[in-house]
């Protein structure tokens, strides 16, 4: 079976990935639906959406400069109203003033460990 871009087909999940999943197509073809490709909200984990045996439709979106195809779940899928939620933001890093004076102030208390000066621990006799 032919598969152009553009065409939709029904397959299986065969294998799912930190980046996506793997369908096999009827034919036996199997094509990668990425992680960007499942929805159109923010996917962190994709057995959240798919797992090994689900049957799913599939848009062919074209084949890559190796001629694996792609494929795509979310474009089958009307886009949510207002557009998509914003991505989950990370907390921002501390400054690099606080950490240099935390490593400062760990270094000249022997670190978690007592405050017993730089050496720490017991003296020998």
């Amino acid at each position: 079976m032919e598969l152009e871009a553009g065409s939709i087909v029904e397959g299986r999940v065969v294998r799912v990935t930190d980046f996506g999943a793997f369908v096999e197509l009827p034919g036996g073809e199997q094509g990668l639906v990425h992680i960007s490709q499942i929805a159109h909200e923010f996917v962190k984990n994709v057995r959240d959406f798919l797992n090994e045996g689900d049957i799913v439709q599939v848009m062919v979106k074209g084949r890559d400069a190796k001629g694996r195809l792609d494929l795509s779940i979310k474009d089958l899928t009307p886009a949510p109203e207002g557009g998509p939620p914003p991505r989950p933001r990370r907390l921002p890093k501390q400054a690099p003033e606080f950490e240099n004076k935390l490593k400062s102030f760990l270094r000249g208390t022997g670190g978690f460990g007592g405050g017993k000066g730089k050496k720490g621990g017991k003296r020998k006799r």
